[in-house]
């Protein structure tokens, strides 16, 4: 994979990540919500997949468990969504 698509690919997948976060910490979208676990799992693959064209096992080992936790996240989201259990953010 060429190097500029790779690190292309990972700063989106960084920007959604932090986008994720920040707009949690201002309160504008819930942990609860769907949309923060799959921004988060979405950020982390496109991370792993930049690590394709330069290696680096420590941040592949965080950003698969960060993918893992926000796929449980996710599906939790979405039970919960349809049992009719998420707040005004769902």
């Amino acid at each position: 994979m060429d190097t500029s698509f790779a690190a292309t690919v990972g700063f989106i997948g960084v920007a959604l990540v932090l986008g994720a976060f920040f707009a949690n910490q201002q309160r504008w979208l819930s942990a609860e919500d769907w949309r923060f676990p799959c921004a988060n799992l979405v950020g982390s693959c496109l991370i792993l997949v930049s690590l394709s064209a330069q290696w680096n096992f420590p941040s592949f080992v965080i950003n698969l468990c960060w993918a893992a936790i926000s796929l449980h996240g996710l599906i939790k989201s979405l039970r919960a969504r349809g049992r009719g259990r998420v707040g005004r953010d769902g």
